[in-house]
């Protein structure tokens, strides 16, 4: 599929290009990013670079993974980064410090699930690892039921298994669970978020 560019009066997602790298890592530099994802740490210039050359591009051209750069309308800077993947219908997202608090990565996913869901999704998946509150509220503040935690789709950076919260939202927009959300407090597993 050729690359969609998405808006909202609040967001524009378009393509990430090399021309964003040092965006790219300027954001994964924050430790929140590399405590909730599975960024290569440390996260150099040539970690972009790759992510760009061998993820972004190809996964719009294979159907398997479409990546989207969170920008503000009429700014060229990457704010964040969004993904859909379309074997499992799943999605994460990350967000730079500065970019945080003014609803981007809300509109974003809203954008994205719409995308999915007017091509046929009859759902889609979010998951983060355990812990992770500011991506469990973006999920239910956009319409995703809380299904219950688990075993992540993604291990850990060190390949070992995490522990995952996840949430469902449907295209005919009936609940997939009546399950409270998760609090933060919970203790008796931990783990990370992988976008």
């Amino acid at each position: 599929m050729l690359p969609v560019t998405l808006e909202s009066a609040r967001v524009r997602l378009d393509l990430p290009t090399r021309t964003d790298a040092a965006a790219i890592t300027e954001a994964c530099q924050d430790p929140e990013i590399a405590r909730w994802t599975t960024i290569p740490q440390p996260y150099r210039p040539e970690d972009a670079k790759m992510f760009v050359d061998a993820l972004v591009g190809p996964g719009w051209a294979s159907d398997r993974e479409y990546t989207w750069a969170i920008r503000r309308p009429g700014s060229t800077w990457l704010d964040g980064v969004i993904s859909y993947r379309t074997a499992r219908r799943d999605l994460g997202f990350w967000l730079a410090p500065a970019a945080r608090g003014l609803g981007l990565v809300h509109d974003a996913v809203e954008l994205v699930v719409g995308f999915a869901f007017d091509r046929g999704a009859p759902d889609v998946y979010w998951e983060c690892y355990v812990g992770n509150t500011a991506s469990a509220a973006v999920a239910r503040r956009a319409g995703f039921s809380y299904t219950g935690s688990g075993d992540a789709l993604v291990p850990n950076r060190d390949g070992s298994p995490a522990a995952a919260w996840k949430g469902l939202r449907r295209a005919d927009g009936t609940p997939a669970s009546d399950l409270p959300w998760p609090t933060g407090s919970e203790t008796d597993v931990a783990g990370s978020l992988a976008p």
